[in-house]
């Protein structure tokens, strides 16, 4: 099965980045992608929340996601909104992921668990706790790819996370980011790679790339990588439209060669020696 990642450089105004994504949805389903990808606030990306705060809305509101689930209708495939900025009810942010259907419909929903709250060496400080709130849980849904795993951006550090989603059955694990230059420099191949290797299951991060209209630079190189660690896509630096082909019976072979999975027993408790 084919499918097709957008490495984007979304930008402050979310009409031009619904039209970005619903250009790349019409590609990707006229070059035979079953499937596309996007990146982590693909909708809306700028770091004043005090400009922000006007385009960010309810679900219901979100002109992103109603062009996004028209334009999959449209062309009669499935796309994995990597996440938007939502408003909840109470008053908090939400960081969501959505899986939409080749009919436009909502089959799966994912609020970001891991908050960035981190002061890099180069002077960046992001609270992203300050306005977000959490997600309470995993999320996996079946798609024509296979059973696909729903993380965002910072999860990726958190290898548990990996292993309950690949216990609940995931052959595809998705990590739609925006990551820094330096700490994607650093850490970005490395932490995909074992994340696929860990849990015998691909992963695909589709990446924000480049310089942004709020003044950050985000790092790229939108992965595509197998459950045996081969890196099948590297999209480098440059916005665009790639491909990749998810072969079904993949990670069942993999698994059946290292049965990382079948093997994994409860975390007993540590003794710290004196």
């Amino acid at each position: 099965m084919r499918a097709g990642i957008l490495q984007m450089t979304s930008g402050i105004d979310p009409a031009a980045n619904a039209a970005t994504i619903t250009d790349a949805i019409r590609a990707a389903a006229d070059d035979g992608a079953a499937m596309l990808f996007t990146p982590e606030m693909s909708g809306l990306l700028d770091r004043d929340r005090q400009r922000a705060a006007a385009s960010i809305v309810a679900e219901d509101d979100d002109r992103v996601l109603v062009a996004v689930r028209d334009a999959a209708a449209r062309a009669g495939i499935w796309v994995h909104l990597g996440s938007l900025a939502l408003r909840r009810d109470d008053g908090w942010l939400a960081n969501r992921g959505f899986v939409i259907d080749g009919a436009g419909a909502i089959r799966a929903r994912y609020d970001k668990i891991h908050l960035f709250d981190v002061d890099l060496p180069t002077g960046e400080s992001w609270r992203e706790s300050a306005a977000y709130a959490p997600g309470e849980g995993g999320v996996v849904v079946d798609t024509p790819l296979g059973r696909l795993a729903l993380t965002i951006c910072y999860d990726l550090r958190f290898p548990a996370l990996f292993q309950a989603l690949s216990d609940a059955g995931a052959t595809i694990i998705s990590v739609p980011a925006a990551f820094t230059r330096p700490t994607g420099a650093a850490h970005w191949h490395v932490l995909l790679r074992a994340r696929a290797i860990e849990s015998a299951a691909f992963v695909i991060a589709a990446a924000q790339t480049g310089e942004h209209e709020d003044g950050r630079a985000t790092y790229g190189h939108s992965l595509a990588i197998d459950p045996w660690g081969e890196v099948l896509c590297d999209m480098d630096d440059a916005p665009g439209l790639g491909f990749v082909e998810i072969a079904p019976n993949r990670a069942a072979d993999v698994r059946a060669r290292i049965p990382v999975i079948a093997h994994r027993r409860p975390v007993p408790p540590v003794t710290v020696a004196e």
